[in-house]
């Protein structure tokens, strides 16, 4: 049985924080995601109490990663209570085997664990993404419409209660 656990960023050793720079996205996907440097940046300074980043572990090796963000740093279309996804960024040399759909399964009771407070988690996704939008509904998002306007169209606003 092949062990995949999603772990905070400030709970993994040097060994595997080095092995997150190996992550990376097709170049399609950085335009929705951003890569692996750019997210990590994203934890630079700023507090943990608002922003915190996750590795998806897979037998102790980082395989994907992503930020979860509250108070101060919520996007101005998000709830004061909610925390939402950022950069979400699975390894392209192993997509396909589940891992996005594994971190979204895990995300709620890591975000519970660090922000007990947190009643829901939101994310905004390029509504042409229909690969995405698929994924979120699947694990129990719930579209609730239009966020802003993003590269293409509007970016929806996805949901889910904790």
């Amino acid at each position: 049985m092949v062990v995949v656990q999603l772990v905070d960023y400030l709970d993994l050793t040097p060994e595997q924080r080095e092995q997150l720079l190996d992550i990376e996205v097709t170049p399609e996907q950085k335009d929705f995601s951003g890569d692996i440097a750019s997210a990590l940046y994203g934890l630079v300074g700023l507090s943990e109490d608002a922003v915190r980043g996750f590795a998806l572990l897979v037998e102790g090796v980082p395989l994907a990663f992503l930020l979860i963000k509250r108070g101060q740093m919520l996007a101005p279309w998000a709830h004061a209570q909610a925390a939402t996804l950022n950069a979400l960024q699975v390894d392209y040399r192993q997509q396909g085997r589940g891992l996005g759909r594994a971190c979204l399964a895990e995300l709620p009771a890591a975000v519970a664990k660090v922000w007990p407070q947190v009643i829901r988690l939101e994310l905004s996704v390029d509504a042409g993404n229909e690969a995405a939008l698929g994924l979120y509904t699947a694990m129990g998002w719930v579209d609730q419409g239009e966020a802003y306007k993003g590269r293409v169209g509007f970016e929806r606003r996805m949901v889910l209660g904790l």
